[in-house]
């Protein structure tokens, strides 16, 4: 008769148990929903910030170069500068919001740190990149607005990315060319200089007066708005071909006026000639035969319209 209280006992007193295991599980879990609904606010507040802290200081560091006289009108430091200042915000925002989320960090970076080269070797291309473009960051063989050749393709600098040049040429194409191919292959800044020659290559017939031909050329050039006069303009014979004396035609004019100036001083040097009386002359092709060969020899002539008879 004594156990069936006995095992009722035990039952209440299992379910007082179990039912005080559940209520301390779900003021746990309550506690855990509230801790993460927390640290997830804190960690968008956080986000949030960092995003207004990257171009605060964007917008800082562009204020704070434009204030040193060196940068002021030097587009290609300023870009860059702001572009790294900007990422390395964002690394930071990143790390602040993994801990608060209770990322290890330490471990993070651990576990990077150990895999980091072959992060290298997968990204050695990408990294390459970065290395150049600080390099040219520093070394300045061009700057934004510049006009450079690189490899055959030439266009005006737009921008100096992290990882890319960016350029555009005449007729408006968009180049991107990796820093890394910039700095491993020939750059000839086209701009560079505040003077740039114009040279142009005419040729006049063998029994044409040289001396004159080089008056008129000398006094086209002369004759420029665009053209400097220190250094003169000079003329002078640089190849006596198949056909024709070559006469090369060479004036000093500001960067920005050389495309348009060689235009001018072509068209001009050609109608001058020709205005002169200088031939001008057409290449020659000499027929020689072969030995042994034989030649016919046709010759167009114009046909005689045929008399009408009489009635």
């Amino acid at each position: 008769m004594t156990s069936l209280p006995t095992s009722l006992n035990d039952a209440v007193a299992a379910g007082q148990e179990a039912v005080s295991v559940n209520a301390a599980m779900l003021v746990k879990l309550t506690d855990m929903a509230g801790d993460l609904a927390i640290n997830l606010s804190i960690a968008a507040i956080i986000l949030f910030g960092t995003v207004v802290a990257a171009k605060w200081a964007a917008r800082l560091t562009r204020r704070g170069l434009l204030r040193v006289r060196g940068f002021r009108h030097d587009q290609t430091v300023l870009s860059f500068a702001v572009q790294v200042v900007r990422v390395v915000v964002y690394i930071v925002g990143f790390i602040a919001v993994l801990q608060r989320l209770g990322v290890q960090t330490t471990s993070i970076i651990a576990v990077l740190g150990a895999a980091s080269l072959a992060v290298g070797l997968a990204l050695q291309g990408t990294l390459s990149n970065v290395a150049a473009g600080v390099l040219l960051l520093v070394l300045r063989p061009y700057k934004v607005g510049d006009v450079i050749d690189i490899g055959g393709v030439a266009g005006s600098v737009q921008r100096l990315d992290l990882f890319t040049t960016q350029m555009s040429n005449a007729n408006n194409h968009k180049i991107v060319v990796p820093n890394s191919k910039v700095l491993g292959d020939v750059i000839l800044n086209l701009s560079g200089q505040k003077t740039r020659r114009v040279e142009i290559n005419f040729t006049v017939g063998y029994g044409e007066d040289l001396n004159a031909a080089r008056a008129v050329l000398v006094g086209v050039a002369e004759a420029h708005e665009k053209v400097l006069d220190d250094p003169a303009p000079w003329t002078g014979v640089t190849g006596l071909l198949d056909s024709a004396v070559q006469i090369t035609l060479q004036a000093w004019v500001n960067s920005e006026d050389w495309w348009q100036t060689q235009a001018d001083l072509m068209q001009g040097g050609k109608e001058a000639i020709d205005a002169a009386g200088i031939e001008i002359p057409f290449p020659h092709q000499v027929e020689v035969p072969a030995k042994g060969a034989v030649f016919t020899r046709v010759v167009a002539t114009t046909t005689a319209e045929p008399e009408p008879e009489g009635d």
